[in-house]
């Protein structure tokens, strides 16, 4: 029996098998969005806030805020939870938002509590052919729901069955050019008795925005009151997930935080509704991640919140934290504050946020070998400034490194190769009789010192570094409309002209054609479907990693080409 072959045969079909089932997991169902017609900002009031002038606010009335389904908002133990009410008809008009807008992001919050209601990134396109356009992250309209949202509950917390409704003394601000930060300042006071100033700061070249809440209690009585921060999102489709493939490649979308005994834990939208996470940790984060980007709560890292997950009886995904109670007695101030990062999945810049955030570039279980690939990939661009030469060098580097263990399986390769003919005699002299058969041929092997498992050995290891990288480009926002030459214009797509796999499917059957041909009819005809099959999935896989494995077959068939020569040459001599 021809152990090789199968083994050989084995390895691609696993290889085939864990493609086929990233696809399958990539492109699990979505739930349908739920309706969120009754908190949407329309387009239009959207565009007459970019365009007003800083015209000073208006304190809205109280009858104009919308009431709070109970389950929306956090509850502490000095706030019990209301009989649900269903959201009010309400759509915020012009003069409930204002803007902020620094050199990389483009922010838009409800006066209405003060939430987070769009973000634009203005580094990173929508789509690839129209730069003008940024890529938007939080937005709330009738395409889909996904805002950032902060406040106090509590004893005396200003945020319950109606969120606090601020002022603010213009409707736009922009970061100027020489400015480093950018500070906004929105005003809530109750009877003068007690001030909340709700305060954002922003940094030039940052995602990052650090949110404080400064009261000044003026009254006669103590004042307490529990900060939280929670992200709620619907269950519409990742917008980043459509510029991936063609095939419409899914990454993971959900929520993740990190806890003492678990550094990254991870719930997509269906395990929040199964099993609702509730438990109080020390520092940390909570993130909402999909592909290339996130959006995070970074609380103060000195004290213990309560971390929570779970999913709303209108259907909206949230998870959050709720701080210890801030306690301020009369005549005394004090500050409650957490971070809230909007943008990329840059693991550097995540790594000194927060501690262990930078694994919400997930590289799942090869991490370990993932995250070498990438810091040497990245100083590989850093000399070459292109994301295709890089991954080309860096394949060269990886077949340098597995070099002696190419080598070993193709000369195992040259040498059966070689002995084919005898193999084929062996198998005619036995006909049906199996036993003979292998006996024979593990005679053969003896003679001939040849290893059987040497071809297939080599392969096995080198898979899982196949594997890592995978993951590395498939995660790593740097590649993200990437360009490379010619019309490889985005390596994180597919190829447009499938021209790169085609190439990669001729050079596996060149690269098949120098192995011997297998004895049995099944395993050859198997063997030939092999370049078919493979570029077949290779079609709407990203560029980049096509781009890998056309590297890696050439380099291959160009050492296996040279090794089998010199076995041949060697054989014809003796």
């Amino acid at each position: 029996m021809d152990i090789q072959r199968l083994l050989l045969i084995g390895v691609m079909a696993t290889l085939s098998f864990m493609l086929l089932t990233e696809w399958v997991n990539f492109k699990a169902e979505q739930a349908p969005p739920p309706a969120i017609a009754s908190q949407t900002l329309n387009t239009s009031s959207q565009q007459s806030v970019m365009s007003n002038g800083n015209a000073a606010m208006e304190i809205p009335s109280a009858t104009s805020a919308p009431q709070v389904p109970s389950d929306e908002l956090p509850s502490v133990v000095a706030l019990e939870q209301t009989t649900e009410t269903a959201p009010s008809g309400f759509t915020a008009s012009a003069n409930d938002i204002i803007s902020i807008n620094t050199d990389v992001l483009q922010l838009q919050i409800d006066l209405s509590g003060g939430d987070i209601i769009y973000s634009g990134l203005t580094e990173y396109h929508a789509r690839i052919d129209t730069p003008e356009i940024p890529f938007v992250m939080l937005q709330r309209d009738e395409q889909r729901l996904y805002v950032a949202q902060s406040g106090l509950v509590g004893a005396n917390g200003i945020d319950g069955q109606t969120r606090a409704r601020f002022v603010a003394a213009q409707q736009n601000y922009n970061l100027a050019l020489d400015q480093d930060s950018l500070q906004v300042d929105l005003i809530y006071a109750e009877n003068d008795a007690v001030t909340v100033t709700k305060r954002f700061t922003l940094y030039r070249g940052e995602y990052l925005v650090d949110i404080e809440y400064l009261i000044s209690n003026n009254s006669s009585a103590r004042w307490e009151a529990n900060l939280f921060g929670q992200i709620k999102r619907d269950s519409s489709d990742d917008p980043s997930a459509d510029n991936s493939s063609g095939m419409g490649m899914m990454p993971f979308l959900g929520t993740a935080l990190t806890q003492p005994d678990e550094r990254f834990t991870k719930f997509d939208f269906e395990d929040m509704a199964e099993s609702p996470f509730k438990k109080q940790l020390p520092g940390g984060w909570i993130a909402m991640i999909q592909h290339y980007f996130l959006t995070a709560w970074i609380p103060d890292p000195n004290l213990t919140h309560t971390y929570s997950t779970r999913v709303t009886r209108s259907g909206f995904n949230i998870g959050g934290f709720t701080s210890p109670a801030l306690v301020i007695d009369p005549g005394e101030t004090g500050v409650a504050k957490a971070s809230f990062y909007v943008g990329p999945k840059d693991q550097y810049k995540l790594a000194e946020i927060s501690e262990y955030l930078d694994l919400s570039v997930d590289y799942g279980w090869l991490w370990w070998i993932a995250q070498p690939l990438f810091w040497l990939l990245t100083k590989i661009h850093g000399l070459v400034g292109n994301w295709g030469v890089a991954i080309i060098l860096l394949t060269v580097l990886i077949k340098a490194a597995f070099f002696q263990l190419s080598a070993t399986s193709y000369r195992s390769m040259a040498n059966m190769r070689r002995v084919q003919p005898k193999m084929v005699e062996i198998k005619e002299r036995y006909g049906e009789d199996k036993q003979k058969q292998s006996q024979a041929m593990m005679e053969l092997y003896k003679k001939e010192k040849i290893n059987p498992l040497g071809g297939c050995l080599p392969i096995l290891v080198q898979m899982p570094v196949f594997i890592a990288l995978y993951w590395t480009l498939m995660e790593s926002v740097e590649l993200r409309q990437a360009p490379f030459y010619l019309w490889i214009n985005d390596l994180s797509v597919m190829d447009p002209y499938f021209i790169l796999p085609l190439i990669m499917g001729v050079s596996m059957w060149f690269q098949q054609k120098l192995n011997p041909p297998p004895p049995d009819p099944m395993q050859a005809k198997v063997m030939q479907w092999m370049p078919v099959i493979f570029t077949f999935f290779f079609l709407w896989f990203p560029a980049g990693l096509v781009l890998y494995w056309v590297a890696n077959n050439l380099l291959s068939i160009t050492q296996q080409y040279i090794i089998t020569k010199q076995i041949e040459k060697g054989a014809a001599k003796a």
